[in-house]
C-alpha cells in the first residue's frame, strides 16, 4: 500500500480480500444468515453472509463499509431482497438508514459479529429488511 493510503482504506482493502476468500464457505454453511440482492449490472442474484438479527417482522444489519459495500450498493439499485434465516428464506425490502446510529444498533445484535464490524469496519451503515409476511 502507498504511504499515503488512509488507515480506513487499508481495513476496506484488507477485510473484503479476507471476505473473498471465506465468503465462498460461509455462504454453503445452511445455517448462516445470507442477504441476497439483485446485481446492478448482471441482475443475477447476489448472495452475501452477514450477521444481523430479526426483530418482530424486521431483519437488522450494519453494514462494515456502508456506502462502499457491494450490497449496500444493489440495494440502492434495487431494494428487492431476501434473507436466510435460520435455513429459510424470507423476502423483504431493504431500507438504508444513515441517520440511525450504526454503533448503538451492533449492541443490539449478535456479539461476535458486532465485534468484527466493530473492530474492522469504517464508515457503518445501518440496514433494515422489512419482511413480507
Amino acid at each position: 500500500m502507498t504511504p499515503g493510503t488512509s488507515h480506513a482504506e487499508r481495513k476496506y482493502r484488507s477485510a473484503t480480500a479476507f471476505q473473498r476468500r471465506i465468503n465462498p464457505v460461509l455462504r454453503r454453511l445452511p445455517l448462516q444468515t445470507l442477504l441476497e440482492t439483485t446485481g446492478r449490472v448482471s441482475g443475477l442474484p447476489r448472495r452475501t453472509p452477514v450477521g444481523g438479527r430479526r426483530a418482530g417482522d424486521s431483519f437488522w444489519l450494519v453494514s462494515e463499509f456502508g456506502e462502499r459495500s457491494q450490497y449496500v450498493r444493489n440495494i440502492r439499485a434495487d431494494p428487492r431482497v431476501r434473507v436466510r434465516i435460520r435455513g429459510r428464506w424470507h423476502t423483504g425490502t431493504a431500507h438504508l438508514l444513515p441517520d440511525d446510529d450504526p454503533v448503538a444498533r451492533l449492541r443490539t445484535l449478535p456479539r461476535f459479529n458486532s465485534a468484527a464490524v466493530r473492530a474492522f469496519g469504517a464508515g457503518l451503515l445501518t440496514v433494515r429488511v422489512d419482511l413480507d409476511g
